[in-house]
């Protein structure tokens, strides 16, 4: 496994403290949302190759390779998957914008959330909107794979403002149901949690392991990840038996308490990871 965490737990200026921390612990991954990544850049989705560069650059000098990219429909204005053919083109563009860039820099996971963006109206049956939807992702899953990347479907809860995909077993089913190489599967422990499921997740990782691409440390909320009371080792001990050796990456909200909270919380999971090595070694 590959321990990582996302850049919007921390502020901008705030990176290269945050990258320090995640050397220290011996975490080697970093997701972006690239409009935090990519600050310095006038369009981040299309940063000039200096300021690309210097950002890169600070991560590579802690150690740190790109894992993932979430927040990939950041600043696309009317895009929505299920509200006519014009929001539905923004909504393509939009993706296809995010998967370019990935490609651009070879990250090989592109995290698809963007709740608003996909609500069902009240008038579309789910069926027709699964429909509409496969269609969509079969045609972005070419474009992914011809960028050597892949979309992963994240189960957003209701909560979050949706009513597509809200749990792991929907977001697997449409997986399966598009059956393309580049769309794949995302373990969210936040989603988990809020589902009340999150007692069942070593259960299910051999069934998700075919098409599971990355997995979110997270909480309800985006709050600190791992929580202090969050007991991983069941989960990281299913991981660990089904070979799963793709990213583990923090997702959290940056905290009240700034880096040092985040600091906290890498070290919860490092503090985990590292109880699975001594068990077994």
């Amino acid at each position: 496994m590959i321990p990582s965490a996302s850049n919007i737990a921390w502020l901008p200026d705030e990176r290269l403290e945050a990258y320090g921390v995640l050397e220290s612990a011996g975490f080697t991954g970093l997701e972006i949302a690239p409009g935090l990544f990519f600050h310095e850049a006038d369009d981040p989705f299309v940063p000039d190759a200096a300021s690309a560069r210097r950002a890169l650059d600070e991560a590579q000098a802690s150690g740190l390779s790109l894992v993932s990219m979430q927040s990939l429909l950041f600043g696309v204005s009317g895009a929505a998957l299920f509200e006519g053919p014009e929001p539905r083109a923004a909504f393509e563009r939009g993706m296809v914008r995010a998967i370019q860039l990935a490609g651009r820099f070879g990250i090989p996971n592109c995290v698809f959330g963007s709740p608003a963006q996909r609500r069902v109206p009240d008038d579309m049956a789910m069926e027709v909107a699964i429909e509409q939807a496969a269609e969509v992702f079969e045609r972005l899953g070419n474009i992914a794979q011809h960028e050597g990347t892949a979309i992963a479907i994240e189960a957003n809860p209701a909560a979050y403002g949706t009513n597509f995909l809200t749990n792991l077993s929907d977001a697997l089913a449409f997986v399966e149901r598009v059956d393309h190489p580049a769309i794949v599967a995302i373990l969210d422990m936040g989603a988990m949690h809020m589902n009340g499921e999150f007692d069942r997740v070593p259960g299910r990782i051999d069934g998700l392991m075919p098409r599971l691409n990355h997995v979110h440390i997270s909480e309800p909320q985006l709050a600190p990840a791992p929580g202090p009371d969050t007991d991983l080792a069941p989960v990281l001990g299913a991981l660990e038996a089904a070979d799963y050796a793709k990213a583990i990456s923090i997702e959290m909200k940056r905290p009240e308490g700034g880096i040092g909270e985040f600091e906290a919380a890498v070290t919860r999971l490092r503090a985990g990871l590292e109880w699975r090595e001594a068990a077994h070694a």
